[in-house]
């Protein structure tokens, strides 16, 4: 499914909601409409992530970069509606300080593994002689 992005201006805001899919050949589609935003001149871009049923890390770099540019102007660009999937997806790619979320971004916890007993160590015999 090809990734779709909306805006809805607002006074103060512009939301950009994406439905579908963004990777490697959405990137460009979605770094355009992420500059078009930006470019109303709004003190706050909002993406609505919600509706975004898969993420590879070229999405989230345009995330990072719209983030950046309009932090060095003063603005910012909130993200929200992130699944446990996006979030896991940001937190692994390392992208959660690069990018404002509307919630934290944490992997979930993995069950403790017991630790193995250590290795019993071969018991050596001497052979038997057997007389003949």
């Amino acid at each position: 499914m090809a990734l779709t992005v909306a805006l809805v201006p607002a006074p103060d805001r512009i939301v950009v909601r994406l439905t579908g899919e963004s990777d490697l050949s959405t990137a460009p589609l979605l770094a355009r409409e992420l500059a078009g935003a930006a470019a109303r001149g709004t003190r706050t871009v909002i993406v609505d992530v919600s509706s975004v049923r898969f993420w590879d890390c070229s999405g989230l770099h345009a995330l990072a970069d719209l983030t950046a540019d309009l932090g060095t102007a003063g603005r910012s660009c909130r993200i929200v509606g992130a699944g446990p999937a996006t979030r896991r997806l940001i937190a692994l790619a390392d992208f959660a300080g690069a990018l404002d979320l509307d919630g934290p971004v944490q992997l979930p916890r993995r069950p403790r593994r017991q630790p193995s007993p250590p290795p019993t160590a071969p018991v050596w015999r001497r052979p038997v002689e057997i007389p003949a």
